[in-house]
């Protein structure tokens, strides 16, 4: 790839190019997640997103392409000993406790998700693609069915119009998938750089204000996915027979995020155990300390 060895590996990312070789894809694609230790405590987040790709369909097989990306030592330590590839991000000069919860946009959690755009780029200048998912994620089908070949980057949605190229849908990036290009390169480097711009917000609405100017400025290819099959809490498919991933968004609290989720998993369970002939009555159990009936599209 003509990214591949450009630059001699800085020390922010020393070992990373070694660990998402090992974890990659024949077509060099890795799929990345990231907990600190709260996450990644027994029986918090990190346990039910890798139950979810053992009790997915079709799913188990991706579970050795998933890099988890360990944000503190104690997340490091739980990593190894639950899954096969762990990368510690370790950031020079940066003196934040990553182990601890983060309040959303209080200033370690934007300096937590700002962090993982710098690794995602990364990632694209060593000259592999990446799916990033947030780990309040459960994977209960393949997405990479739902990625098509045309576009560099295809981004889950918040806000879905019904048609997949239209760059009004709002994104969510907690679940993104991006090819390796210079255009991709270059986007991740517009997208970082027009943090200060915008002080005290996260990522995913900068990536929303920015999107336009990304399209028109470096030709970039946007895809968005239809929630009926990569859903979240805020607005999610009924139909069990179509879902792919749930995401444990429009949710506050560590808790709250792992009960529901739970529910969704022993729900799916329920699904799968089902005859043929009687799944298309399956439903969401509803409602949960977050889920709600009433946000199903």
């Amino acid at each position: 790839m003509p990214w591949q060895g450009r630059k001699e590996e800085p020390a922010e990312f020393r070992g990373l190019a070694e660990a998402v070789a090992r974890a990659a894809t024949d077509d060099r694609t890795v799929i990345i997640t990231c907990v600190n230790q709260a996450w990644a405590a027994p029986g918090s987040l990190l346990d039910l997103f890798l139950e979810s790709f053992r009790i997915g369909d079709g799913t188990a097989r991706l579970l050795p392409h998933v890099l988890v990306v360990a944000m503190d030592p104690g997340a490091h330590a739980r990593c190894l000993a639950v899954h096969q590839h762990c990368y510690h991000y370790t950031i020079p000069g940066l003196n934040i406790d990553f182990a601890a919860l983060k309040y959303f946009l209080s200033k370690d959690y934007l300096e937590l998700v700002w962090s993982k755009l710098k690794l995602q780029r990364r990632i694209l200048e060593l000259g592999y693609g990446f799916l990033f998912t947030d780990v309040d994620i459960v994977w209960l089908r393949d997405p990479f069915k739902h990625v098509t070949a045309y576009a560099d980057m295809t981004v889950s949605s918040d806000v879905y119009f019904g048609d997949p190229d239209n760059l009004g849908n709002f994104p969510n990036t907690g679940f993104f998938h991006v090819k390796p290009n210079a255009r991709t390169i270059a986007m991740t480097k517009l997208w970082h750089g027009a943090r200060g711009k915008y002080p005290g917000a996260n990522e995913q609405p900068v990536f929303n204000m920015m999107k336009k100017r990304m399209v028109k400025k470096l030709g970039l290819r946007v895809q968005y996915l239809d929630p009926v099959y990569v859903g979240g809490f805020c607005r999610y498919g009924k139909d069990l027979g179509k879902i792919v991933t749930m995401h444990a968004n429009c949710c506050v609290g560590i808790d709250n995020k792992i009960r529901d989720l739970k529910g969704v998993l022993d729900d799916w369970k329920n699904y799968t155990r089902l005859p043929h002939w009687e799944k298309h009555r399956a439903k969401w159990t509803v409602p949960g300390a977050c889920i709600r009936a009433e946000k199903q599209a």
